[in-house]
């Protein structure tokens, strides 16, 4: 049954689609959207259980076949077909994913779940939950904080390089969303212990923010051994997620990969 996804379009030309992480929301990608729009369909979704998409059905498990099935059930309800993707954490995860079952023209997936040393995800969880845990704070304490320059950079150096960047009201807007997700233990609880090991014929791209936190850039080279047949690309200065950090040198990577295909694409 299709869960449907809430979104935000804008542009013209060849589809993309844009995935955000674990505990996120589509908004993430504001900072490259008119970039991308310059040349794309560009549609910034949000997950089921995050943002404004409602959950799945208690039912349907968190699993990355429920995942791509349903984001291929939501181009078919948006006229589009194999749209390229870009996503990232969880979405680049996805994004790879879609790639690897013939439902993506190209993937560019910026610093993607899925490529863990044991170290690393000890790490990753234990900064997802602590996030997860501080945005349990009453709306009045996050908004305060949010109004803080301090504030703004305690909510976000884990995640950006350059959390100073975001006004109070994102900031607050970004705190909600994480406290209020219906889908974050259940994404936790099913992904824990993922790890990609598909092969794609498509057009990749894997990128990496050097200051990553969450994600640490020794993880690229897990992802260049297991996919050697992507472009790896490192993200200068760039933490966990880089739109944000570096939003020029993000959306050229996204274009650098769309533009890697010329293959028509047929609308649904």
């Amino acid at each position: 049954m299709l869960s449907e996804l809430a979104y935000t379009r804008k542009g013209s030309g060849e589809p993309l689609v844009l995935i955000h992480g674990i505990g996120h929301r589509r908004q993430a990608w504001n900072p490259v959207l008119d970039l991308l729009a310059q040349s794309h369909d560009v549609i910034a979704v949000d997950l089921a259980g995050f943002g404004e998409s409602p959950a799945y059905p208690a039912s349907a498990s968190y699993d990355m076949d429920h995942a791509c099935q349903n984001l291929s059930d939501n181009f078919a309800a948006w006229g589009i077909d194999r749209p390229h993707v870009a996503g990232n954490s969880l979405g680049g995860a996805i994004a790879l994913e879609l790639g690897a079952r013939g439902l993506a023209r190209s993937v560019t997936a910026l610093s993607p779940a899925g490529f863990f040393g044991t170290l690393n995800r000890i790490q990753t969880l234990g900064l997802l939950v602590m996030l997860r845990l501080t945005s349990q704070l009453p709306d009045r304490a996050l908004r305060t904080l949010s109004r803080s320059a301090v504030g703004r950079r305690l909510a976000g150096f884990s995640l950006y390089t350059h959390p100073e960047r975001f006004t109070a009201d994102e900031v607050y807007g970004d705190a909600l969303a994480l406290k209020r997700c219906t889908g974050f233990e259940r994404t936790i609880a099913k992904g824990g212990n993922y790890a990609f090991r598909l092969h794609l014929d498509v057009p990749t791209t894997i990128a990496w923010g050097t200051r990553d936190l969450i994600l640490p850039y020794s993880s690229s080279a897990i992802a260049q051994e297991r996919l050697p047949e992507a472009d790896h690309v490192a993200l200068p200065h760039c933490g966990h997620v880089p739109m944000v950090d570096d939003p020029d040198l993000v959306a050229r990577v996204i274009q650098n990969t769309t533009a890697r295909t010329q293959e028509p694409v047929a609308a649904a």
